[in-house]
């Protein structure tokens, strides 16, 4: 085997075109004669140069830690391309090299703590069966307590406003069964389907990511015609076994989609496929990618207990914040250079790019915090946790402004509604809506903590909920495979969609006449909600 100065040029060349490098690609093609050279013409993969240089230094890890005779040496520190490596022992001792970073953290894996979730949530359940303590089918919960619902307007003493409560049965005959005649289903991808998100500019465009190592960008027909073919990102070669692209972001104009992906890095694509950037900097899975609203800075947060602020316009990492113990599970921005994260650690940090230092640091869950979302004007924090609670912060204090109980089991989600009236006499309350493991969705007046509408249609884990643009309609998608579309004031279920895998994400497009949900059964399913 032999490598040619040709072959390493053209994988240079390559890798600044696909870094978004013009001028430093054009100014190196020209002195290198790559346009002369008999490889002008190869087709490699996207990363090619990356995908050698890191085999390259898996290479190097075995060789270093191989004694005269062949035997593993223990070491704890991971192999880096640049500067000295020196072993260390773990004091733990042990027959075995410790892994990776990013093997180690794999257990944290979203994937994989939801089926323990999953796990825990059937046993808790089939516990509670024998607890007469907990609510009964025509109880709901406000501000912790107890209450018998009928469907009726019901009024809090000592609070002005009605607080209507959905009946507990839902009163299902009223219900539309969407046929699966009536769905649209993308086929194409391999794996599960972990991610959705549709273009917020162009109303038909939606993207998926997948467990097969690709995203794609679909082009819904407006009425029946025929789906095009989509456009196939492809996340190969990527830096371990593990090829989960588990998420992405579209900028606020349309233009780029960031995705994620478990090896850890974080690439930037055009609406035609091209391959902007790849930016390498996490060590661990990224599980949260974020747009600013201006769209000029990219927010990702990994499993390697970081968050990084990227400039998109280059691919460079403008800064990273190692402020968290354990794996950060989501992150959100507050305004253009303010943002929260939320960890394992059972932490959030609010911080601000150009500090070192947090601004906040709040403390109160009892154990993971699984997501976290500012609501539409930037004052408000929510944050729900495996503690079985969601909370509410202000930038202004250190201890949360609202404690939300009455789910029984963890919260994995949550979604604020996008629109309400913000000030006079018609002011509405701040709507919260959460995603539990115990199969059900509550509606929330967020800043007083009141429960106005526990739905319940679902049989498994709510994985994700999506308000409409208008906030009056809610979806919601479980891994019991079904996807229920409610009315978010009333609390009633409008339609419900029977699919052949759980659904791991639901997303409506920006006119509200599109819905989009994943999959584990490799399909992207459409609803019309015009009908």
């Amino acid at each position: 085997m032999s490598l040619t100065s040709e072959e390493i040029n053209y994988l240079v060349f390559r890798y600044l075109q696909e870094s978004g490098f013009r001028y430093s690609s054009y100014t190196f093609q020209h002195e290198s004669q790559i346009h002369k050279s008999e490889y002008r013409n190869a087709n490699i993969q996207p990363g090619a140069l990356i995908d050698v240089l890191h085999k390259g230094l898996q290479y190097m890890d075995i060789e270093t830690h191989l004694d005269e005779d062949g035997n593993e040496i223990e070491c704890d520190v991971p192999m880096t391309l640049l500067g000295p490596h020196r072993c260390e022992v773990s004091k733990k001792g042990g027959h075995k090299r410790a892994e990776s970073v990013s093997s180690a953290i794999a257990t944290g894996y979203k994937r994989e703590r939801k089926e323990d979730k999953k796990n825990q949530k059937d046993r808790e359940k089939r516990a509670r069966k024998d607890n007469p303590q907990s609510p009964s089918a025509g109880q709901s919960l406000v501000n912790g307590q107890e209450t018998t619902t009928n469907g009726n307007d019901y009024k809090e003493e000592g609070e002005g406003d009605d607080v209507v409560m959905a009946d507990a049965d839902q009163q299902t005959s009223s219900v539309i069964e969407i046929a699966s005649n009536e769905a649209l289903i993308l086929k194409g991808h391999q794996n599960e389907v972990f991610s959705c998100a549709w273009n917020p500019q162009i109303p038909l465009m939606v993207a998926s990511g997948s467990g097969d190592a690709t995203a794609r960008l679909w082009q819904v027909p407006a009425e029946g015609d025929e789906v095009p073919e989509p456009i196939v990102l492809n996340h190969l070669p990527n830096l371990n076994d593990n090829k989960d692209v588990t998420t992405l972001d579209w900028n606020p104009s349309g233009t780029l989609l960031a995705t994620g992906s478990y090896d850890g890095q974080a690439r930037i694509w055009t609406p035609r496929g091209e391959l902007r950037c790849v930016m390498t900097q996490h060590r661990g899975p990224i599980f949260s990618l974020k747009w600013n609203k201006k769209g000029d800075l990219l927010l990702s947060g990994s499993a390697d207990n970081t968050t990084v602020v990227w400039n998109p316009e280059t691919g460079d990492m403008k800064q990273q914040f190692e402020l968290h113990k354990l794996a950060i599970l989501d992150v959100d921005w507050m305004d253009d250079t303010t943002f929260a994260s939320c960890s394992t650690d059972q932490t959030i940090r609010l911080c601000k790019v150009g500090s070192t230092k947090p601004l906040r640091t709040w403390h109160g869950h009892e154990d993971e915090v699984n997501a976290v979302r500012w609501d539409p004007t930037g004052e408000w924090l929510a944050s729900c946790s495996d503690d079985t609670t969601a909370k509410i912060w202000s930038p202004d204090s250190d201890q949360c402004v609202q404690e939300i109980r009455g789910h029984e089991l963890q919260i994995y989600t949550l979604q604020w509604a996008p629109y309400f009236e913000r000030s006079g006499p018609d002011a509405s309350p701040r709507i919260l809506a959460t995603g539990s493991f115990d199969a059900t969705i509550r509606i929330w007046d967020a800043l007083r903590g009141t429960c106005l509408h526990v739905l319940k249609n679902h049989t498994e884990a709510v994985y994700s909920i999506s308000f409409s643009p208008d906030a009056r309609l809610l979806c919601s998608g479980s891994f019991d495979e079904m996807l229920n579309i409610w009315d978010a004031k009333k609390g009633t279920l409008l339609k419900t969609y029977k699919g052949n895998g759980g659904i791991f994400e639901v997303h409506f497009n920006k006119t509200g006449e599109k819905l989009a949900a994943c999959t584990s059964s490799k399909q992207v399913v459409i609803l019309d909600m015009k009908s």
